[in-house]
């Protein structure tokens, strides 16, 4: 054949100023899309090959070459693959799919961001990435076969191409790029290195460097590793080998806590490496954290941190994901939020659940170590993430009222512990762990033989609404509203046994509720004490103390909290009180016993006394008096 000369489609200007100035938000991806290139034209030569043995009858070293030139300043991409011939080029490369480039147009015109179509297979756009860099293209190319002829396409990008005879010995695809000016970084062999090693560190065959315009060597140490661990089977693969990709993947050097190693066929396909770190990264618990996997599209890295894979409470984990039927934008930069993105995401969560479900139960000590490390943050699952409340409730661990908070049990262990009359499960919220061990609404619980968990973490406070249920028990908080234990008969008695001390009391109750009624709702008896005086309860659906004492330190406008002052009957403190009152209502002594009364309450809690100079005289003039 003769030298021709073509003409790009009309629109196909448009097309290359997208994709210089818009479509890749990084002019290095160029190199990326190249070499995915050269190794998809491997891959179609050795699928061929298969059944056409006379393709591959030189039995190829399949490889991919870059050679540089800093005195032509040009950068070479050379396969042994497939190779193109006459009316592949002009298809492949000076038309973008048979639709042409005016469907591709309007497509980036008519969609933005996530919801842009996927364009990359359908318009193969990869290739004009080298425009960026470059201010001329060539391509020499012989496709594989007998009677083919080599040929060469060269464009400089304006509108135009030309096609002619080349010369070329063996099979495959040569690209060469005559770099713009300011862009020799992309002859430096550093570059070319790192490039490599970010992109293209995974795809199966030797990547090699050649200098001054000479082709590499053969025993050239290749730039990628070619190492797909992912691709490997489970039994084939060594301790060692996981924590060396795990730094190289993380640049964390302890081991991983946990290796998750994922095959799913099926509607969807995928492979998936996941890693469970030993320690939380010191930015775990900041705002706007970037987290996700890694994502590879048949060995090609297309991008990190790809939060659509992996739900937030779970941003600790790390790891790649692997798979041909990922769905991706035009720039390859962002994954589409489609089915099979969810369906991969499901799968990933799920596993992950499941074998921390499975380390649980069969290495109870390794699982309180990680929980140690991550609980606080798979907590935040509870509300995020409705389809899996169930699983990540029964992966949760509380500190136990009964061991004085020494031990940590699951809803399922308090379960199979509670007394043949125990029905609800009991909690408490508080901000330490000290604050609730000491707290007065133990008292009723403990005297039962019942136990509680105590809700410590901070998050608790937030999480609390979406766990008011475990395996047909009711979560129950043993510091609001009214608590009732025990079987219906001891209920009915204990509520008479109130009652009649109520009327005895009410005297009492009514004076010390008008000499506080700007600070407690209600003055009643408890049914919750055995040893403490007094104790302050909140509403049923009121905020708890814990939790306005949070919003306050955040600076949060909280309305103020009206809670209840229970008192106990029995308490030699409570009964001193009724019998200067029975003596002497206008007793002075009374207003200073209700205001150190309210002290203790408020103290007990955890919360600020409202006036800590006389709260503190009060208590001095008591110890002098005797």
């Amino acid at each position: 054949m003769e030298k021709k000369t073509c003409q790009f489609q009309a629109e196909i200007q448009q097309v290359l100023n997208l994709v210089i100035n818009s479509l890749y938000s990084k002019k290095e991806i160029f190199l990326r899309e190249l070499i995915s290139n050269s190794s998809d034209a491997i891959d179609r030569a050795q699928y061929l090959g298969l059944t056409d043995k006379s393709l591959v009858e030189d039995s190829p070293a399949w490889k991919i070459d870059i050679v540089v030139d800093k005195d032509d300043k040009t950068l070479m991409i050379s396969d042994n693959g497939i190779g193109m011939d006459e009316k592949e080029l002009e298809q492949n490369l000076g038309v973008i799919a048979s639709s042409g480039t005016k469907a591709f147009i309007k497509a980036l015109q008519e969609k933005k961001g996530a919801d842009q179509p996927q364009l990359i297979g359908q318009f193969g756009v990869g290739f004009y990435s080298a425009f960026m860099v470059a201010d001329s293209v060539s391509v020499i190319t012989l496709k594989r076969g007998k009677g083919q002829q080599a040929l060469k396409w060269t464009s400089d990008g304006n509108g135009s191409y030309t096609i002619e005879p080349a010369a070329r010995d063996k099979p495959g695809t040569t690209i060469v790029l005559t770099l713009r000016k300011g862009f020799e970084e992309y002859l430096e062999e550093w570059r070319i290195r790192e490039l490599v090693k970010r992109y293209s560190d995974f795809i199966a065959y030797p990547i090699r460097f050649g200098d001054k315009g000479d082709a590499p060597e053969e025993t050239a140490e290749p730039l990628n590793t070619m190492k797909a661990l992912w691709k490997r089977a489970k039994s084939e693969i060594k301790p060692e080998e996981y924590n060396e990709f795990y730094t190289h993947l993380t640049h964390d050097h302890n081991a991983p806590f946990k290796v998750i190693h994922m095959s799913v066929e099926g509607a969807v396909e995928f492979k998936a490496l996941i890693f469970l770190p030993k320690d939380p990264s010191y930015d775990l618990m900041m705002p706007n954290k970037k987290y996700g996997l890694n994502l590879y599209v048949r060995n090609v890295f297309i991008g990190a941190d790809f939060d659509l894979l992996l739900p937030e409470y779970l941003r600790f984990v790390k790891g790649i994901v692997d798979s041909s039927d990922l769905p991706l934008n035009v720039s390859r930069e962002m994954l589409q939020d489609d089915a099979v993105i969810r369906k991969i995401k499901s799968n990933i969560t799920n596993k992950i659940l499941s074998e921390l479900t499975d380390l649980m139960k069969n290495d109870r000590a390794a699982y309180e170590t990680f929980y140690a490390a991550f609980g606080r943050v798979l907590k935040e699952g509870l509300y995020s993430d409705w389809e899996n409340a169930d699983q990540i409730k029964a992966l949760l661990l509380f500190p136990s009222a009964k061991s004085d908070g020494a031990k940590t049990i699951s809803l399922a262990e308090y379960i199979a512990e509670m007394p043949k009359d125990q029905t609800d499960i009991y909690y408490l919220i508080s901000e330490d762990l000290d604050t609730a061990k000491q707290s007065p609404h133990l008292e009723a619980v403990r005297k039962r033989g019942y136990d509680a968990l105590l809700f410590v973490d901070a998050i608790d406070q937030w999480i609390v609404d979406n766990l008011r249920e475990f395996d047909g028990k009711k979560l129950i908080p043993i510091d609001k509203g009214n608590l009732e234990l025990g079987t219906e008969k001891e209920k009915a008695e204990e509520k008479k046994k109130l009652d009649t001390a109520t009327v005895d009391y009410k005297p009492l109750l009514d004076f010390i509720q008008e000499h506080l009624k700007e600070d407690i709702k209600e003055v009643r008896l408890s049914p919750r004490l055995t040893d403490s005086a007094c104790v302050l309860v909140a509403d049923e659906n009121a905020m708890s103390a814990s939790m306005e004492r949070m919003m306050r330190a955040m600076h949060q406008e909280v309305p103020k909290q009206m809670r209840i002052l229970e008192l106990n009957p029995d308490h030699a403190l409570v009964q001193r009180m009724k019998a200067m009152f029975d003596a002497d209502k206008a007793d002075a002594k009374l207003t200073d016993f209700t205001d150190l009364l309210y002290g203790e309450a408020l103290l007990s809690e955890g919360s600020q006394l409202k006036d800590a100079k006389r709260f503190t005289k009060l208590v001095t003039d008591l110890m002098v008096n005797g």
